[in-house]
Formats: C-alpha cells, sequence, structure tokens
C-alpha cells in the first residue's frame, strides 16, 4: 500500500476487487449534462424520451461510467494511480434512482511495465448495464526515477 491509502503495482495481484454503489439523482443527471455540455434530450426531456426505445428519461452512459473511474481513482489502485484506457460496452440503461454499483477486478499485473488491466463492470439491481476494461499505471515503490537533481 502507498502513502495515500492505495495500492502500489508491486501489491496487486489478480481477484483483487473493489466497489462502490451510488443511487443516480435527477440532480446528478442535469449537472452532469450541464458540466459534459451533453442535453440530448433522452436524458432531459420526458416528453421526447417517452417516443425512443427507453420509453422515458435515461442517465447518461458517461455519468455511470464516471462510477468506475471513481473505483479507480479512490479504492483500486487508488491514489496516484493513471487511467491510460477504458473499454465501455453500454448493456442497459439507468434511471434517475437506480442505484448503480461499480465493480472493478484486477485481471492481470505487469510490474516490469508497472500497468494493470482490471475488468470493469456497473450493474443495477444485479443486472450488468456496463462492462469493460481498463489499463491504469498505478504508483509503484521500486520507480526507477531519471533526469537530474535539482
Amino acid at each position: 500500500m502507498n502513502v495515500l491509502n492505495g495500492y502500489d503495482i508491486e501489491d496487486l495481484q489478480p481477484g483483487m476487487s473493489a466497489s462502490i454503489a451510488k443511487t443516480v439523482t435527477e440532480a446528478d443527471i442535469v449537472l452532469f449534462a450541464g458540466v459534459s455540455t451533453d442535453v440530448n434530450p433522452v436524458h432531459l426531456d420526458e416528453s421526447f424520451a417517452a417516443t425512443t426505445m427507453f420509453k422515458g428519461r435515461i442517465a447518461h452512459g458517461m455519468l455511470s461510467a464516471g462510477f468506475i473511474s471513481a473505483v479507480l481513482a479512490n479504492q483500486l489502485p487508488g491514489p496516484g494511480t493513471i487511467y491510460l484506457s477504458q473499454t465501455l460496452r453500454f448493456k442497459a440503461p439507468v434511471r434517475a434512482g437506480d442505484t448503480v454499483r461499480a465493480t472493478v477486478t484486477v485481471k492481470e499485473v505487469f510490474v516490469e511495465k508497472n500497468r494493470v488491466t482490471l475488468e470493469t463492470v456497473c450493474t443495477v439491481g444485479g443486472r450488468v448495464v456496463i462492462e469493460g476494461e481498463a489499463v491504469m499505471m498505478p504508483p509503484a515503490r521500486n520507480a526507477v526515477l531519471t533526469g537530474t537533481a535539482p
């Protein structure tokens, strides 16, 4: 573990897992629309959304995907980790009032390259709504420093 309560690359093992749960609120959807500038009416206009395949408003997929980022940044690997890549497959909609559980699980650890691959999944009531994979660069205890000292 590093001093910020996350994991160094040397501490990670396949199978390690962490998760968070967050209930998506109306305010979350509106605030995400404002921050992201994604004002698609399927997220904000009930009359429009009722005419879509979803039969009502849905939360932004990237809002739920952000919960994956929270687990990676705050828990596993944790503080100091750098996001390198993420794949996402959106499987089902999330609506205001749904509780999204984001879970990450270590798949592979490459100590020599300072990389870790994690399975990423979001569920609502046990149903998968997002699945994918992340590649991260966690802190390393044995990092080789290059350059010159001041």
